[in-house]
């Protein structure tokens, strides 16, 4: 495979060389009749910047605002959220039930989805103001979207994260080298760098593409469900490399994760979403009770701190409350 070729790592294919001329476009077309006008001059958050547990203003990497996220299929509003904050420099957890809504406000948050109403801005700036290159060297996104490749290796898959960083015409560079050789060792994939993706299992490919996100190198790290067909000790691997990439280089993650326990122990603030509503948001301790896992689960547990949260279920409701 020439990795010279290799894209912005959203599918595992060569783009055309009109896609790539394309690059510096905005990343999504925009309709002036379908957008808010929430010029600079003009914008007002609709509530209070996030606050921390001392009650200190927290800076947000991803802000998005007034919220209404659908599908073209869909006849109904998947997600309608006031404010949404990603906290700068914290690792947040999207919590809450299949069909919440987490996946598609990750797309929103990482431009693969244009928001029917409202707008997302990463460090002030609208999303759509940035090309498809420059956005994807300051935001990754893990998608659980993966296009099905089988003929190209582990190392060939790192190689398309670098994509971002290279003109059209440059070659691998040592950067590059080192880039994608810190990535696989991160993932723990370093045993599988010469094997084929259609050879691996499906938990050994999630840690594949987990490379690949890697190597791409941003501040800013979105993870759709990266725990998903992994093993337990695998799970752990996982969570505590995005938590070292967090303490040791001050990435900004936002990740989406199904296990409530296994999300409060791990993230610094949680954004809990019922019905493509969010519930409730904050750190862990604030925000995972009793109640929160009866409305938002449908579960009765009981909570305590001993020092960590323990989080024990009972059973399940007949009906979540409202």
């Amino acid at each position: 495979m020439n990795r010279d070729n290799a894209n912005d790592g959203r599918t595992a294919t060569s783009e055309s060389t009109d896609a790539q001329a394309a690059d510096d476009r905005p990343t999504t077309a925009t309709d002036s009749n379908s957008m808010p006008d929430v010029s600079s001059e003009e914008y007002e958050p609709t509530r209070e910047q996030a606050i921390d547990e001392d009650g200190v203003v927290v800076d947000s990497a991803l802000v998005g605002d007034r919220l209404e996220l659908s599908y073209p299929t869909a006849d109904e509003t998947i997600v309608d959220c006031e404010r949404l904050d990603i906290p700068e420099g914290e690792v947040t957890a999207l919590v809450g039930p299949n069909g919440s809504g987490k996946s598609t406000l990750l797309k929103a948050l990482s431009s693969h989805l244009e928001p029917e109403e409202g707008v997302v801005r990463l460090r002030g700036d609208e999303l759509q103001s940035f090309g498809q290159k420059e956005l994807a060297r300051k935001l990754g996104l893990l998608s659980q979207e993966n296009d099905p490749v089988g003929s190209i290796t582990v190392e060939d898959l790192a190689y398309y994260g670098r994509y971002p960083h290279r003109g059209f015409f440059e070659g691998i560079s040592a950067e590059d080298r080192e880039a994608v050789d810190r990535a696989i060792d991160l993932a723990g994939v370093d045993h599988l760098r010469d094997t084929e993706l259609g050879q691996l299992s499906g938990g050994q490919k999630q840690l594949a593409w987990i490379a690949m996100v890697l190597a791409q190198d941003t501040d800013i790290l979105l993870l759709d469900e990266p725990t998903t067909f992994l093993d337990l000790h695998h799970q752990f691997r996982v969570l505590e490399t995005v938590r070292q990439l967090n303490e040791q280089k001050d990435v900004t993650v936002a990740v989406v994760l199904h296990d409530i326990s296994q999300a409060a122990r791990f993230a610094d603030y949680l954004i809990a979403l019922h019905d493509g509503v969010l519930y409730d948001w904050g750190p862990p301790e604030e925000i995972v009770t009793e109640q929160l896992l009866a409305d938002v689960f449908g579960v009765e547990a009981s909570v305590r701190y001993d020092p960590e949260i323990q989080i024990l279920p009972k059973r399940a409701l007949s009906e979540r409350r409202r």
